[in-house]
């Protein structure tokens, strides 16, 4: 029995892994999602700060606490 659960969740991981290749997109089509994202307007109305680094250092300097978002929608 064992050995027919370890063939069914192969069989699932592998259904897995093709529906995710299916569902990939282009660089282009990436890029442009992200394009799309970053013109929305809450983005736009605050000076956000790209680099880590930079972010924390502007952060100790003004005594402020850094507002971390982390996505993958738009990466491969």
């Amino acid at each position: 029995m064992q050995h027919g659960l370890r063939i069914t969740a192969a069989a699932l991981a592998l259904l897995v892994a093709l529906s995710s290749v299916a569902q990939a997109k282009t660089q282009e089509e990436l890029k442009q999602s992200l394009e799309k994202k970053l013109a929305k307007p809450f983005l736009k109305n605050a000076a956000w700060v790209q680099d880590y680094d930079e972010a924390k250092k502007q952060a100790k300097a003004q005594n402020k606490l850094i507002f971390a978002y982390f996505t993958r929608s738009y990466s491969p």
